[in-house]
């Protein structure tokens, strides 16, 4: 007996992992929008002229979830490779993006800062191209698992410049309050 776990051990092991890192990156990820009232239902997103290939809202709450299960699960994976090199500097690159990708939304949609937001995106896609090639070297699938992500971050960095483009008062406007006739 040369082993020193087995095969099921080793996916058990993987499993807690990523019964720790899909909940908290999901409650985390769906925390930082609600507090920003990210999307659709918010009034001053709402009054801001958006570009052509802006998507439907119920998109955006589909992808984030899926792409928050893929970060977590690539996350787990590269928690579960101790003593694989280059471990720790993944991990604390994984932890800066996940942070910076949790302040967007608070940043754009709460502070209607969209040029900051827009510096903001652009050195999380990079930070995240980072990673993504870190985390490959460590275990193959976890760097496919962040692929999707880079992709969704593009074309988010793409639609954060155009709302940019389309209203430069975007930070200076005023949405009026809702009124209410009794």
């Amino acid at each position: 007996m040369n082993q020193i776990a087995s095969p099921g051990q080793l996916r058990l092991a993987y499993l807690r992992w990523a019964l720790v890192t899909v909940p908290a990156i999901l409650f985390l990820g769906f925390l930082s929008g609600k507090l920003a009232n990210s999307g659709y239902g918010n009034r001053w997103f709402a009054a801001l002229a958006k570009p052509e290939l802006m998507p439907p809202g119920w998109v955006f709450g589909a992808a984030w979830t899926l792409l928050y299960i893929l970060m977590a699960l690539a996350f787990a994976m590269v928690l579960h490779a101790r003593g694989a090199r280059g471990r720790g500097v993944a991990i604390a690159l994984f932890l800066i993006q996940f942070a910076l990708n949790l302040i967007w939304s608070p940043l754009f949609f709460r502070a209607h800062q969209v040029g900051d937001a827009l510096a903001l995106i652009l050195v999380l896609t990079v930070l995240i191209a980072v990673t993504t090639a870190l985390f490959r070297r460590i275990r193959r699938a976890a760097g496919w698992l962040l692929l999707p992500y880079l992709l969704w971050l593009a074309f988010a960095t793409y639609l954060n410049y155009e709302v940019d483009r389309l209203n430069p008062d975007a930070e200076t406007l005023v949405v009026p309050a809702l009124r209410t006739q009794i």
